[in-house]
């Protein structure tokens, strides 16, 4: 009889070993994160992240800083981000005013430079990375119509120049908006405008993303594109004929950045996110990209950068009033200045 007994349990016993075995694996968190990172940087901190991380699996979600911003804000009262990883801090500070940010201060957030933190306990926001306002200027287009090299953005109004420079609409880019704010904040509003209104009539458009206008400048659409450092270098790299140029009054900078989005139902995976993308390993993904990230130390060279880059950062850009003044910035500059943007598509 025990024999028997004990023969039924072993029986059942392997029974559920196989229904279990039957079973699918229990599903993995399913993190909607909303970036504004540019595309190729997607599928590698997507991989090294899950890879640390298996019970998580991330859903990007990806626009332009401008139009993120703007989805965020139309969703404050029904949220659809779990998380926003890779877009720039002056934007989470206008979140941040709403009340949409979930305070949250990440493991080993204390060993980022303080330039990358937010100064509030607990934090709402945590810096990653840093990108510079540039020229993108094509070298062989130049030669062949004779257009020298600007230095300065005061070069950049020159009639020399006219119709062949292109840059971001601030309100759909945020590479468009560290320019117009680094200039308004270097120059004062008074002369920054009127720099503004000098620079309007060399432009040949205003394009809806931060890379396009260097990307038309590699391809020799236009001889200059006001863009970022970062997406000169790559095409460079590529063989494009560019020269990056960091002029030198100091380059307006910004700094993408992460928060978790109040009101998430996955709040527990959020905050893994956030704690994975203050690690070092986090910033030496992301300085496959960028040469000045926020850890420290976590510094390599990357062909074809500007040198130096880090130094050319204005060092009094104030994120605060950039991120305070944002709206009616746009406003005047749409005002004055929209009539040249390319349509949206």
């Amino acid at each position: 009889m025990l024999r028997h007994s004990h023969a039924v349990a072993l029986t059942v016993s392997a029974a559920f070993t196989m229904i279990a075995a039957s079973l699918p694996a229990s599903a993995a968190t399913k993190l909607t994160v909303y970036t504004a990172l540019e595309n190729e940087q997607l599928e590698p901190y997507k991989k090294a992240f899950e890879a640390d991380n298996p019970g998580i699996e991330l859903r990007w979600v990806r626009d332009s800083t401008g139009v993120i911003t703007a989805r965020l804000l139309a969703e404050k009262d029904n949220p659809q981000a779990d998380i926003i990883w890779g877009v720039a801090a002056s934007s989470l500070m206008i979140l941040d005013q709403g009340g949409m940010l979930e305070p949250y201060a990440p493991k080993g957030y204390d060993k980022l430079k303080a330039n990358f933190r937010d100064q509030k306990a607990p934090p709402t926001w945590v810096g990653m990375d840093a990108w510079l306002g540039a020229v993108c200027y094509n070298t062989a287009e130049a030669a062949r119509e004779k257009m020298p090299a600007p230095a300065t953005w005061a070069d950049l109004v020159k009639p020399v120049y006219k119709g062949k420079l292109v840059m971001p609409n601030p309100a759909s880019s945020g590479t468009g908006y560290l320019a117009v704010s680094g200039w308004l904040q270097q120059m004062g509003e008074e002369a920054g405008w009127k720099y503004m209104d000098a620079l309007n009539e060399n432009i040949a458009v205003y394009t809806h993303s931060g890379s396009k206008p260097c990307r038309m400048a590699a391809q020799g659409e236009y001889t200059l594109g006001i863009s970022i450092e970062y997406t000169g270098a790559s095409l460079k790299t590529k063989g494009a004929p560019l020269e990056i140029i960091l002029p030198t009054e100091g380059s307006g900078w910004e700094m993408e950045a992460t928060a978790i989005v109040k009101g998430t139902k996955n709040l527990d995976a959020a905050k893994t996110l956030a704690d994975w993308a203050v690690t070092r390993k986090a910033n030496e993904a992301y300085n496959a990209f960028y040469a000045v990230t926020a850890y420290p130390g976590v510094k390599r060279d990357i062909p074809n950068y500007p040198p130096n880059a880090e130094d050319q950062m204005m060092k009094s850009y104030d994120f605060n009033w950039a991120a305070a003044n944002r709206d009616r910035i746009l406003a005047e500059w749409s005002k004055r200045y929209n009539a040249k943007s390319e349509p949206k598509t």
